[in-house]
């Protein structure tokens, strides 16, 4: 999209360029200005001058003696000698005692340059600070705070801007936002029902899921003027400059409606006021003034308002209430529709070859967001470019995927025969549990290559579709293959090691979810033990329940995985000999497919789901 910018430097910039130049001033300049140069002689000239009676003040140190001549034109310097009659020969030839030898300039220069030059300095700068101002607020006072003006981008028609075809696998939202499209065209269409649109659209969603793009794209298909501006920019330092912009924005806004206006990252300005004193009252201001402005005494009509966030829970209710942001648009993950979708959208900026399934590379790349899956294609690209190759092929985006997930092949890093052999049976058995198991996702790929994330080995599993309900026994078959690694070990080698480490994080976490948050529990039945926060940031959860409660869900939790991992133990154990097999195997072969994981298990006749 074309672009119009409005670049300046705060006012504090040229603030800040007057304080370093007087602080250097005074660091350099004066200090030489006022100390002349010491003459240093030795005991028998200082004598010689006291029997001529040639000193003017004298300060005796124990280390030193300071003097200077009658005429107090030079400072001298002499070692001090232990001499008992000294005082009373100083006293005798008028000289005067002082502490204050190397302070000899005159008060007029000292006050010249302690006040007036550092005034001057201030007034020069504050002279050329106007000048630039006034340039910048397009030949107004510069005494007007030009610094509460609006930073906001402005977009114009362009036919060459992102449209609703650029954007794959958020069809709800789009068919959400084409509806407000439609309205700046066609207003009267709506008008003769008595609808009126939302004032505000608030997308929501977890990050890299393309709510930016979302209102590039009604920019590009609106061809109404389009202001764009960040939260963190209405923060300033000086209460009530945040205010002043918003202002500034709206007026800007109304002067050009219809039109957008965008603001990412709302939460910046928009976070829940907690009533305390003594809080960020900028903030605050900034916000009261952008509620005035949505839902105010004067109308705001023609404009519309979309807004951006991924912490939607942390928005002050008086910002999200009817009236001000009408709609909330949820941007989730995209679903495998929506994931072949996307890929095949970034797909157009590179080189593919015909044969490529993006069904496949869409399946393995599950939860992926937009932006990871766009970063997938990319680093296929990379590969294809490292390989000497000009067309990217299926399994340059398999490759990318394992890169995204677990990191680039450590190449350099080379396993002991003990330690491959010991990898390659907690793949397996991460592999043969899920195979035994009912309800348990395909395994992809199984591999002992090390991964720059410090992972040995991983074993893939993709499931068919999306699943969006998991049953209790779903979930415990889960946490088997979780640990059917460390039981591959505990069979194989009467020993364990420190590679299951993730494992037990992922089976822990879980268990614990069944237990706080599922309902699967006969004990605790349907109580909520545990309440989730930022779900669109990672989801952390704080216990809801006493310590006597949180005892009893702890000793549950290792119940459930300690049965669990009795359960894969007891699997392994029946089938040694496919595990064995299997393991060699890939010892051998270090990476195999799951076709060739599944040939081998129905050829030694192990038990399929």
């Amino acid at each position: 999209m074309k672009e119009v910018k409005n670049p300046r430097k705060p006012l504090i910039y040229y603030y800040g360029i007057a304080v370093l130049v007087i602080f250097l001033f005074n660091l350099i300049v004066t200090p030489v200005l006022m100390n002349r140069q010491v003459k240093e002689v030795d005991y028998g000239t200082f004598m010689e001058m006291i029997d001529k009676k040639n000193i003017g003040k004298v300060e005796v140190d124990d280390s030193e003696i300071l003097f200077t001549d009658k005429e107090n034109e030079t400072i001298y310097k002499t070692g001090a000698m232990n001499d008992p009659t000294l005082t009373q020969r100083l006293y005798d030839c008028g000289a005067k005692f002082s502490k204050d030898v190397d302070q000899t300039m005159s008060p007029l220069l000292s006050g010249i340059l302690s006040f007036v030059v550092p005034l001057l300095i201030f007034f020069v700068l504050g002279q050329y600070m106007s000048k630039k101002l006034i340039e910048q607020a397009g030949g107004k006072n510069a005494m007007s705070f030009g610094m509460g003006k609006s930073n906001a981008k402005i977009y114009v028609q362009s036919t060459q801007g992102i449209h609703f075809s650029d954007v794959a696998g958020e069809d709800e939202a789009k068919e959400s936002l084409k509806e407000i499209v439609d309205y700046l065209h066609n207003p009267d269409k709506y008008t003769q029902v008595g609808a009126s649109m939302p004032k505000g659209i608030l997308l929501v969603g977890p990050p890299g899921t393309g709510k930016t793009m979302l209102a590039k794209a009604v920019a590009g298909e609106a061809q109404v003027p389009f202001f764009s501006i960040s939260g963190s920019e209405f923060v300033e330092m000086f209460v009530g400059m945040g205010a002043s912009k918003v202002r500034d924005l709206f007026k800007q806004a109304k002067e050009k409606a219809p039109c957008i206006v965008f603001i990412d990252e709302i939460d910046a300005i928009g976070k829940k006021r907690d009533g305390q004193m003594g809080g960020n009252d900028e903030r605050e201001q900034t916000l009261n003034q952008l509620l005035t402005e949505m839902d105010g005494f004067e109308g705001n009509n023609g404009v519309m308002i979309l807004a951006a966030t991924n912490r939607p829970e942390s928005l002050d209710p008086a910002l999200t209430r009817p009236g001000r942001f009408d709609r909330r648009v949820p941007v989730e993950l995209p679903d495998l529709q929506g994931r072949e979708a996307i890929l095949k959208v970034h797909a157009k900026k590179i080189k593919v070859a015909d044969d490529v399934n993006f069904h496949t590379i869409a399946r393995m790349a599950s939860g992926a967001s937009g932006a990871e899956l766009a970063n997938i294609v990319n680093e296929a690209a990379l590969r294809a470019v490292r390989d000497n190759r000009t067309v990217v092929n299926e399994a340059d985006l398999e490759e990318s995927i394992e890169t995204v997930i677990a990191g680039y092949q450590k190449k350099n890093a080379v396993l002991s025969d003990q330690e491959r052999k010991v990898v390659s049976y907690h793949e397996i058995g991460h592999a043969l549990v899920a195979a035994l198991q009912t309800h348990s996702a395909p395994v992809q790929k199984i591999t002992i290559i090390p991964r720059t994330s410090g992972a040995l080995g991983y074993t893939m599993q993709v499931e068919q579709g999306d699943k969006y309900l998991l049953t209790k026994q779903e979930l415990e078959n889960k946490i088997a293959t979780f640990t059917g690694g460390r039981a591959a070990e505990e069979i194989v080698f009467h020993e364990i090691t420190t590679g299951a480490s993730n494992d037990i994080e992922q089976a822990t976490k879980l268990a614990r979810s069944m237990i706080t948050r599922y309902g699967m529990s006969e004990e605790f039945d349907m109580v909520a033990m545990e309440t989730v926060t930022n779900q669109y940031l990672g989801g952390d959860t704080s216990l809801a329940c006493s310590a006597e409660t949180q005892k009893e869900i702890d000793e549950k939790v290792v119940a459930i995985v300690k049965e669990q991992h009795e359960k894969a133990k007891k699997l392994l154990e029946e089938n040694r000999e496919v595990l064995d097999k299997l393991a060699m195997y890939l010892c051998e072969k270090e990476t195999i497919t799951g076709e060739e994981f599944m040939e081998i298990l129905n050829k030694e006749g192990g038990m399929q789901k």
